[in-house]
């Protein structure tokens, strides 16, 4: 007669060797076919049994964890940002910049700090001391905010994956990160920075950019098919970004292995023409900048993929149809012209994207090269540094100081939260100065 047990049936049985307790509970079939079996040792029988009935209660709640040891959170955050996010961009739900930020912060400030510990043993204390650190050294609360924020959701995540019990950066207050300053320029400084790019082969696109203010990536990936110069509006439906490459190959350790990052000479002209921000060169048979296991350097990869330029939707929700103001309409037709006229002298060399702002050979302009002639252009027309940002937030505090209602304002500007063009009314709108003038005539009867 057959002795084995049905199936799921658990076994729970002593030892004659060590005379200690053993449960054997069936979770399932693991990804090669064969039986997932978890097993639990204790000194007594009920010590078993309790364990053997939490694994069978977690199995049939649908619950069960991968076999095997939890990972920690130098794992977990590896899984996180190269499976989970880089899906996320790839449907367009995340930029690939945001991306970027995250990978940046998760290896200066959450791998150092929190990767050696187990995912499912992680502390509120744990992340108070990385936020005390970061604040030791001097970083800005809005900066302790966004780390706060990646462990957040990746710790999110990993609850409903039931990697972790709890998401223990709930049980902790976010950092104070408070509104970052905003630097607008002025009327009259936009009125001079406009004159100066009239004599500009890139006119136009500023002029655009400053009227609607529109996005880095918006202004750069506007197209002629989004363009209604009849109609006198414009189609905010795209964005030109830069993509991070990606291994293409099989083992991105050995791809990178004779490609290691070297510290930037003082000589170095692509350092000279990024104004100043940091970059490393990159250079064969470098000593030991790397760490073991580097999987970077993805852009020198043979087979790279899913990088360089591309357009992808808006930021968030902001696809939005924005009126042109009536002198922009000729501008863009002049610059039409003149982009017609750079195409037949271009021949076989055009590319076309169908972009209104490109290179003389029609290919999109690199966000880099546009920053840099936007700096050439406020030091052309003497005005103050400023970051190309900074001409959005200059069209959001201009359209307020002339009276333009803040949700008039929130829809040409695509901001998803209303509190985010609140940032713009520390400004003196003429509303406000209308108001003190009557607070001075109710307290004071107007004598002054």
């Amino acid at each position: 007669m057959s002795t084995r047990k049905p199936n799921l049936r658990s076994s729970i049985y002593q030892s004659d060797t060590d005379g200690r307790w053993h449960g054997w509970v069936t979770m399932g079939v693991k990804s090669d076919g064969s039986p997932d079996r978890r097993h639990r040792v204790g000194s007594s029988e009920p010590e078993v049994t309790r364990k053997v009935r939490k694994l069978e209660q977690e199995r049939d709640a649908g619950k069960t964890s991968k076999p095997g040891r939890k990972p920690t959170v130098a794992e977990w955050m590896t899984t996180y940002l190269e499976t989970i996010c880089a899906r996320l961009v790839a449907t367009g739900k995340m930029s690939p910049g945001t991306l970027n930020d995250y990978h940046s912060l998760n290896r200066v400030w959450i791998i150092p700090q929190l990767g050696k510990h187990r995912l499912d043993r992680l502390l509120p204390e744990h992340l108070d001391e990385l936020y005390a650190a970061m604040a030791a050294a001097g970083r800005a609360e809005s900066s302790v905010l966004k780390v706060h924020a990646v462990v957040r959701r990746a710790l999110e995540v990993a609850h409903r994956r039931d990697k972790v019990g709890r998401n223990i950066a709930k049980l902790i207050d976010a950092p104070a990160g408070g509104d970052s300053e905003i630097k607008p320029l002025t009327q009259a400084e936009a009125r001079q920075l406009l004159a100066t790019a009239a004599n500009r082969r890139t006119g136009t696109r500023w002029a655009l950019g400053l009227a609607l203010g529109l996005r880095q990536g918006e202004g750069i990936g506007l197209r002629w098919e989004y363009v209604d110069l009849e109609a006198g509006a414009v189609r905010v439906w795209w964005q030109l970004q830069r993509s991070k490459w990606q291994h293409g190959c099989a083992d991105p350790v050995a791809c990178s292995e004779p490609r290691h990052r070297q510290p930037c000479p003082a000589d170095c002209p692509k350092a000279q023409r990024t104004s100043g921000r940091r970059h490393r060169c990159v250079a064969k048979d470098a000593a030991g900048l790397c760490k073991p296991g580097c999987k970077g350097h993805a852009s020198t990869c043979p087979e790279r993929r899913g990088g360089g330029l591309v357009f992808r939707p808006p930021k968030g929700k902001s696809k939005r149809t924005v009126p042109l103001p009536p002198e922009l309409v000729p501008m863009l037709r002049s610059h039409r012209v003149a982009q017609n006229a750079e195409r037949l002298a271009a021949g076989a060399v055009w590319e076309d994207y169908d972009l209104v702002f490109c290179r003389p050979d029609g290919r999109p302009i690199d966000p880099r090269r546009d920053w840099d002639d936007w700096k050439q252009l406020l030091a052309a027309a003497g005005v103050r540094d400023a970051r190309v940002h900074d001409g959005r937030h200059t069209a959001g505090t201009v359209l307020l100081e002339m009276g333009v209602h803040i949700r008039t304002v929130q829809e040409i500007l695509g901001h998803s939260d209303i509190r985010v063009t609140q940032r713009y009314t520390h400004v003196a709108s003429p509303m406000a100065q209308d108001a003190a003038q009557q607070m001075g005539r109710a307290l004071w009867g107007g004598t002054r």
